[in-house]
């Protein structure tokens, strides 16, 4: 019967604590619940939501998804858009940043589409396509040295 009574202070002292941490627990909500929070952020939808995840990979790959549609119909500034949304929805994720590159070059942003191949790069080093993404990022380097000297 003495272990039967332990297991019974054991449990009446995890209640107990248990109950305490919740009023805690409760107590520190409230506390910050009641403060609202400025929203700075106005330059898009997703942006301004406050329960919106910034880590969301489904996000990421309908956002690739989207703004490879874009590119195939030469909506060029709506492909970039989504890109960079993905980018912002999976940051350690190499794919948008080729295909940012690709539409970036399209677009005549060459320095900028440098960055975007150099960072994808950087995230798959040994990415199938290495040597023409590197074929790539020489031409363009050669392109943006041009116009420096020019």
């Amino acid at each position: 019967m003495n272990i039967a009574w332990k297991l019974k202070a054991l449990l009446i002292g995890g209640l107990v604590l248990g109950n305490g941490v919740y009023l805690l627990a409760q107590a520190s909500q409230s506390d910050t619940q009641a403060k609202p929070k400025a929203n700075k952020q106005t330059d898009s939808a997703t942006k301004n939501v406050e329960d919106q995840p910034k880590w969301d990979p489904l996000r990421a790959e309908k956002d690739l998804e989207v703004g490879k549609y874009y590119m195939k119909i030469g909506k060029t500034d709506a492909a970039i858009d989504r890109f960079t949304d993905a980018i912002e929805a999976k940051p350690g994720y190499a794919v948008p940043f080729l295909y940012l590159g690709e539409a970036q070059e399209k677009k005549g942003m060459k320095r900028d589409a440098l960055k975007s191949y150099t960072r994808y790069l950087e995230l798959y080093p040994h990415a199938e396509d290495k040597a023409k993404i590197e074929k790539k990022i020489e031409k363009l380097r050669g392109e943006v040295g041009a116009k420096k000297s020019q």
